[in-house]
């Protein structure tokens, strides 16, 4: 699977708790706020002024070939 833009911040971390530290690196401190469970990653990184295309490229460097927690 690959992380993309549309994804909430919350579905993420829940799948793949690997991506959090990547999430805080990038400046993206919501990570377990309420409004990581409906807001996509690219309106969070708009909000936070972080670079959307870097964030996600940093993100699926992690979890390349991993399967998702269940």
């Amino acid at each position: 699977m690959t992380i993309n833009k549309q994804m909430s911040i919350g579905e993420v971390v829940q799948k793949y708790p690997q991506t959090i530290p990547v999430f805080l690196q990038h400046g993206l401190m919501c990570v377990g706020c309420a409004a990581a469970r409906f807001e996509n990653i690219e309106q969070g990184a708009r909000a936070h002024g972080i670079d959307v295309d870097a964030l996600i490229t940093a993100l699926n460097k992690v979890v390349p070939q991993q399967s998702p927690v269940a």
